[in-house]
């Protein structure tokens, strides 16, 4: 009853108002509609320089930013969600599995900044929904194989493009921040990396305020190359070298990446519409990353180079038989058509690229505390290995 009392006075006062009723006489709604096309670009022209501020700068500060991550469960989102709770920022984790996979995530920052929203890839307005309180959206999604439910296509490039009119439909998105991959071309013989490239041109399309990153393969804790490689070695003594080793990479530490992205979303605009290739400040060969890894697990080098004909053999049943089986397929490792295929070419930072360097960042070389957490592997412990172990005296202490 005193709900109904209240709408009705209201009404009333909306009704006798002579100053919303001029509003509403001088600015109807239409008007608005008009003014305001849907799909008109807002993205600030300054980046996010001029949002208010509070504290000194820790996590339990208040920066600002409210940024929606869109992969932040996988390998590189815990380091870009890190690096922005550690500054005061609230972020939005969408996520689609299970409740327990943004769990980790939640104690990077103070209480109640870091939000997990369950949401659904193929529906818009579950995106829309982790997006509406953003004012900064960070793309990290992407895979390296294809499933039975979600293709190269879709996951590289369509869900991408699906982002960026989104947030250009927002109208609070202030900065978009696309990570891609160093290679990225229509031209690859990758079909990741092509559709890494159509992605770019999509959001670049919708978005030309957007920032592109390109990271090459990234090295960390988590990583998907040095690890494989390691537990291949311990089950089965020895590593396959897809051709002959000889194809040039430049592998980067994953929190450089994160602190790249962080530098590109703090500056004053000057990031804004523009590709960045951040690859590590060295050249390996794949042989020689591969020398790396035994020389960190103390295991003697043990090859077994496998032609790319062969390798691309072995690799293809499980391309073939992905959608004509009624049940999902393992996860490759070692032998992953689309990543053999990527091998085919080298895949360094081009000559004229915009880099870490400027970003005011030197990134770190892969030797030492970079590829550290590879003493897990090790046969005695982290301070035991084969090719420690075996030259040790029985005798020694």
């Amino acid at each position: 009853m005193m709900q109904a009392y209240s709408r009705r006075l209201g009404q009333q006062f909306l009704k006798s108002s002579p100053a919303i009723s001029s509003l509403n006489s001088i600015h109807p709604i239409s008007d608005y509609v008009t003014d305001h096309p849907r799909y008109g670009s807002t993205l600030a022209p300054k980046g996010v320089g001029h949002l208010v501020r509070k504290g000194t700068g820790g996590r339990s500060s208040v920066s600002g930013i409210v940024a929606t991550v869109f992969g932040a469960t996988g390998f590189l989102g815990r380091y870009v969600v890190q690096q922005l709770a550690k500054m005061g920022s609230q972020v939005l984790v969408p996520f689609r599995g299970s409740e327990d996979s943004p769990r980790h995530l939640k104690l990077m920052g103070d209480l109640g900044q870091i939000v997990p929203m369950k949401y659904n890839p193929r529906d818009e307005s579950s995106i829309k929904a982790v997006m509406a309180k953003a004012n900064v959206v960070l793309n990290l999604i992407g895979r390296e194989y294809e499933t039975r439910n979600f293709s190269f296509e879709e996951v590289n490039h369509s869900m991408a493009e699906q982002l960026a009119m989104i947030a250009k439909e927002h109208g609070g998105i202030m900065r978009f921040i696309q990570v891609s991959c160093l290679g990225a071309s229509t031209s690859s013989p990758s079909r990741m990396l092509r559709a890494k490239a159509a992605a770019e041109q999509a959001i670049l399309r919708e978005l030309p305020e957007a920032t592109i990153m390109r990271p090459a393969v990234m090295i960390g804790t988590e990583d998907r190359i040095l690890n494989r490689w390691a537990q291949f070695v311990k089950k089965w003594s020895f590593l396959p070298l897809v051709g002959d080793g000889s194809t040039r990479i430049q592998p980067v530490y994953v929190v450089d990446v994160a602190a790249a992205i962080l530098a590109a979303l703090k500056d004053d605009g000057t990031s804004m519409g523009k590709v960045y290739e951040l690859g590590g400040p060295e050249v390996f060969t794949v042989h020689e990353l591969a020398e790396l890894m035994f020389d960190t697990i103390r295991e003697w080098p043990r090859y077994v180079k496998v032609p790319f004909p062969i390798a691309k053999a072995l690799a293809s049943p499980r391309e073939f038989l992905l959608n004509k089986v009624p049940f999902p397929l393992p996860t490759p490792d070692i032998f992953n058509l689309d990543q053999i295929n990527a091998l085919t070419v080298d895949t360094v930072v081009s000559e004229n690229a915009l880099t870490f360097n400027d970003l005011g960042i030197v990134p770190h070389k892969l030797k030492g505390y970079p590829v550290e957490y590879l003493i897990s592997y090790r046969k005695g412990g982290p301070q035991f290995g084969s090719t420690i172990s075996e030259r040790v005296s029985p005798d020694w202490p």
